[in-house]
């Protein structure tokens, strides 16, 4: 399944002779430069260029045009060469546009030898850049990744070449140009009586694409655009069929080439693609939902704005959707950041170069603008996300209160409401996740039912967002009020009977957290304690692990025996391993490998030193649960962007009656267990 980058985002890379491929809209030429340890380009033959198109392991095309093949081989490369980055820039010597904010964004593929694509990444948000960096492709520890880049530069070529430490950028950015203008010199011959009206020969492959005179415009000053730092993050309800929007919100999507006027002999090409919808410059494009227009008001979000065949799954949806999107935003900002953070390392290290310019007001003023600079663009990044960050505020206040019980807030007015459902859920709510930069916004934290994993709630020394170390007895009794709050959520979102809950509390000392639940009735039998009783739960549930495995397979579901319990199972397992011998433990990792494929799940409290002495025979265990903590924590990692995200467990509000209640109607509704 192919990768769909966002700028900043990197990908590893499977595979080391690669193909990759370029679609502009309109002619460009596409090179690639080599790159030290420290991403210095060491001189011309490093630059591969329509000039210059082959270097080791490098090829790439000899002219402009609208679509590119770049093949690279990794293992070929030279060893002190560890980045290799993939630039556009567009002709300066057409009749053409002369900046990228004119055309279509150009889409990037990275593809394996045998023709599967791996990532692909659409270069949005660019303006008065006359030249981008589209790709990096870098080593790190041994192995390849790609990074989307986007870094774009409207002092054109030389200015990119020039910023990766080029010491001739301008005459090879000359060079460069003047091959690309050669080519398309030649691949556009004069007009000829009795021709095409537009003064291009009917098989010349420029004349399908089009282009409109006035989009040309001189090239800016030189600036550097930070990555991430213009780019929105991609609302997940705007999605087209294809998935590849591009700069003004428009699919990728084939579509009828709307009629174009003959333009007069001696007149401009139009570059426009024929298959990408056509706008007039004068008509800007339409705003995106996390991008209004001056003076306007953001469209007001809407509950269940997803995808899904119930309210139910839509709502699920729209808050992963909105996760998505606090992940992306997110890692913009923070590739911008660090792009400025490099530029500015780059710049202070160039000001400290020349022993002559180390002191003085010469060095001084260098700096301050270095440092300005920065600041620049750190603000210009962090202003797009606090807009992205408003967007989805304000979409979680309306999705908040339209959650269902299984996924609402213990504070919500939907548990007053609630009554016995008929149908388990397809969701439930463990917490709210959110990051450092957007710590007012919380995104529930849900997943699917039914579990397919274990959970485990650490009860283990953690230290306060305030440094403060919580004492060892309060954190073990938070942990079991968390498990028990947890478990009557499941109670309450399930129909009556169709899930049962048990504990082992070997020691007793869980008692007072466990109130809410055995005062009510609500458990399945009273809690386990001591060796014996941790050894009989356990045998138990294993035969019923073994007895539902052997009727599935041999498709006997109703001829389980009488007093086996069909019920789905929730064992809470208090002060692990206390209370535990070998025997225990070995059972206690079956339930946990085999019995949520059947309905037994587990939900261990539990400080994995105090199980150290098992040594490497319990890393199985840690590894197949979900690790939740009793109080905030950030240890929540995704691999998709790789942000560590803070987990808040969902607790009861302080002095609310909502769990005695919420108990005493299921228990009501419960069947009487003999």
């Amino acid at each position: 399944m192919t990768a769909e980058l966002v700028r900043g985002q990197n990908h590893p890379l499977s595979q080391v002779r690669l193909e990759i491929r370029i679609s502009a809209g309109v002619p460009v030429l596409a090179g690639a430069t080599l790159g030290d340890e420290h991403g210095r380009v060491r001189g011309p033959q490093w630059v591969a260029h329509p000039g210059a198109a082959a270097l080791p392991g490098v090829e790439v095309p000899r002219h402009a045009a609208a679509e590119h093949r770049l093949v690279v081989d990794l293992a070929a490369l030279p060893e002190a060469v560890h980045r290799l980055g993939v630039f556009l820039a567009l002709p300066t010597s057409t009749t053409g546009p002369l900046r990228f904010g004119a055309v279509p964004a150009p889409h990037t593929t990275v593809s394996g030898p045998d023709g599967t694509e791996l990532v692909s990444y659409t270069l949005t948000g660019l303006d008065a850049e006359a030249a981008v960096t589209a790709l990096e492709l870098y080593r790190k520890q041994g192995a390849w990744k790609v990074r989307a880049m986007g870094q774009g530069y409207a002092g054109g070529l030389s200015a990119l070449l020039a910023d990766q430490g080029l010491e001739v950028a301008g005459d090879l950015a000359a060079t460069a140009q003047d091959a690309a203008t050669d080519s398309l010199s030649q691949a556009a011959p004069a007009p000829t009586p009795g021709g095409d009206p537009r003064g291009v020969a009917p098989s010349d492959p420029l004349a399908a694409v089009a282009v409109d005179a006035h989009t040309a415009v001189p090239p800016a000053p030189q600036t550097a655009v930070a990555p991430g730092a213009a780019e929105p993050a991609r609302s997940h309800g705007s999605q087209s069929p294809e998935g590849e929007p591009d700069a003004a919100g428009t699919p990728h999507a084939a579509q009828a080439t709307p009629a174009r006027e003959p333009q007069p002999p001696g007149g401009s090409v139009d570059y426009t693609h024929p298959r990408r919808a056509h706008r007039a410059p004068t008509q800007p494009p339409p705003p995106s939902p996390l991008t209004p227009a001056a003076g306007e008001q953001p469209a007001r979000p809407v509950a269940g704005d997803a995808v899904g065949w119930s309210m139910e799954e839509r709502l699920y949806n729209q808050v992963w959707g909105m996760f998505e999107d606090l992940a992306r935003t997110t890692a913009a900002y923070r590739s911008a950041v660090d792009f400025a953070d490099s530029r500015l390392e780059k710049e202070l290290d160039q000001v400290l170069a020349d022993p002559r310019a180390r002191l003085g007001t010469t060095s001084e003023a260098a700096r301050e603008a270095a440092h300005a600079r920065r600041a620049q663009l750190v603000d210009q990044a962090r202003a797009v996300l606090d807009r992205d960050l408003a967007q989805l505020t304000a979409e979680a206040e309306v999705v908040e209160p339209a959650l269902p019980p299984a996924c609402a807030r213990w504070d919500q007015p939907v548990w007053h409401a609630r009554r016995p459902p008929a149908e388990p859920p397809i969701a439930l709510r463990l917490g709210d996740i959110h990051l450092p930069e957007s710590v007012p916004l919380r995104i529930p934290l849900l997943v699917r039912l039914p579990l397919e994993r274990g959970l485990w709630i650490d009860s283990g020394p953690m230290t306060t967002a305030d440094g403060v170390m919580r004492d060892s007895a309060e954190l073990r009794h938070l942990a079991m009020e968390t498990a028990v709050a947890l478990a009557a959520r499941l109670l309450a979102v399930h129909p009556p009977g169709a899930f049962a809950v048990r504990v082992v509390d070997p020691a007793g000392a869980g008692a007072q957290a466990l109130l809410p639940l055995t005062r009510s009735g609500v458990l399945a039998a009273p809690p386990a304690a001591g060796a014996a009783g941790v050894t009989r739960v356990l045998e138990d549930l294993t035969r019923r692990v073994d007895l539902v495995e052997m009727a599935v397979r041999a498709g006997a579901a109703g001829s389980l025996p009488a007093d086996v319990d069909t019920a789905r199972q929730l064992l809470i397992v208090h002060d692990f391993p206390h209370g535990f011998d070998d025997r225990a433990v070995t059972r206690l990792r079956y339930l946990a490998d085999e019995g949520p494929a059947v309905g037994v799940h587990l939900l261990l409290v539990a400080d994995r030193e105090d199980a150290a002495a098992y040594g490497p025979l319990l890393d199985p265990l840690w590894r197949s649960l979900l690790r939740l903590t009793p109080l905030p924590g950030e240890h929540l990692a995704d691999p998709w962007v790789g942000h560590a995200w803070t987990y808040e467990p969902s607790r009861i509000p302080v002095g609310s009656r909502i769990l005695p209640e919420v108990l005493a109607e299921v228990a009501r509704a419960l069947p009487k267990y003999e």
